[in-house]
């Protein structure tokens, strides 16, 4: 094993530098991980803009993980192994302890670290996670391709699976990006009737490539008023930050129907409680989920052929490629390579 590693880490001046670190020792309960691969999602911005200056060492972004355990620390359970393609996404492991583990809510796990944020990410080509948060990649799934699944993939896919909508359903999704862009294929394979909800035609042919049955451009109708032509949607989900348009597209809602929030925004949602209790619709906020529910959304994803568009760029090009994703100049994910990590375990 490498006694040094290169990773990304965030300037004080909330940019990024290529370093080299010494490779670290995983305590009870962690791996080391030889990373493969990582996505790039609009939460690093957020991670990179908010990240303290005086932390010593800086923090490194990246929470759409993939690579091969690398070292195995004492305690950890038996099923991890050297070697082994795992990966990690937004949430680093629970803690077992805590009030919400007990009821396995292991998502809402009040101790364990938020990564890239409050631990350590994957741009790099080693990290430490714990143990908890591991999860087991298909062999049918190239590491880039996995990559983005561990967050886009499994925000948009639970969140299909709380909408309460049923196979025959009109489900809307609102924003075409990379959440929008997963959330289409799996609406699409769940049996849902799919309505594209974007702004400007230039999205319009990957929208219906990607699985909608119909495309609505808000810069030409009042999307509210297609949908409700069509008899209203039993699900509206939306992956945009913006709550004005959020607001705009709910008078679609069915009676009810449930409203799920992906995206987050600085701004207050403006609903009405009226519209609420008239129609007994619901409003939701959906996170991501459990490493489990992870292994199901993978597996999803193989079983009905459900992959991400990416493009790929190298480690060093991580300031590029997150500039890039500030910008929406990517269709739909980045993700960034580590070079072949396969054997960095020997």
């Amino acid at each position: 094993m490498k006694a040094t590693y290169r990773t990304m880490q965030i300037t004080a001046q909330h940019g990024l530098e290529l370093v080299e670190r010494q490779t670290p020792v995983p305590k009870a309960g962690e791996v080391l991980i030889a990373i493969e691969a990582c996505g790039i999602c609009g939460a690093d911005a957020s991670d990179i803009d908010n990240a303290d200056p005086t932390l010593q060492p800086p923090r490194v972004p990246g929470h759409e993980v993939i690579g091969r355990i690398a070292a195995v620390g004492p305690n950890t359970p038996s099923i991890w192994k050297v070697g082994q393609r795992v990966g990690v996404g937004r949430l680093g492991g629970h803690c077992n302890e805590c009030r919400e583990c007990r009821r396995g809510r292991f998502n809402l796990c009040r101790n364990q670290t938020v990564v890239g944020a409050s631990s350590d990410g994957g741009y790099a080509e080693m990290m430490i996670v714990r143990a908890t948060g591991l999860v087991s990649i298909p062999d049918e799934l190239s590491s880039e391709e996995a990559a983005p699944i561990l967050c886009a993939g499994l925000a948009t896919f639970n969140a299909l699976k709380k909408s309460g909508a049923e196979a025959g359903d009109t489900v809307a999704i609102l924003g075409i990006g990379g959440l929008g862009h997963m959330a289409l294929q799996y609406a699409r394979r769940m049996g849902f009737r799919v309505v594209a909800v974007g702004r400007g035609d230039d999205i319009a042919t990957d929208a219906m490539n990607l699985g909608a049955h119909r495309y609505i451009d808000t810069n030409r109708e009042n999307a509210a008023d297609a949908l409700n032509e069509m008899g209203g949607a039993k699900a509206i989900l939306t992956t945009t930050g913006n709550p004005a348009a959020v607001t705009a597209l709910m008078p679609a809602l069915a009676p009810e129907g449930r409203l799920v929030v992906l995206g987050v925004g600085k701004d207050p949602l403006a609903v009405s409680t009226r519209y609420l209790v008239g129609g007994e619709r619901g409003l939701i906020g959906s996170m991501t989920g459990t490493p489990f529910e992870n292994e199901k959304t993978l597996d999803f994803s193989v079983l009905a052929g459900v992959r991400p568009m990416i493009e790929t760029m190298p480690l060093e090009q991580a300031a590029e490629a997150v500039q890039r994703m500030r910008s929406g100049d990517v269709k739909f994910r980045i993700v960034l390579t580590m070079g072949d990590q396969s054997n960095a375990h020997q």
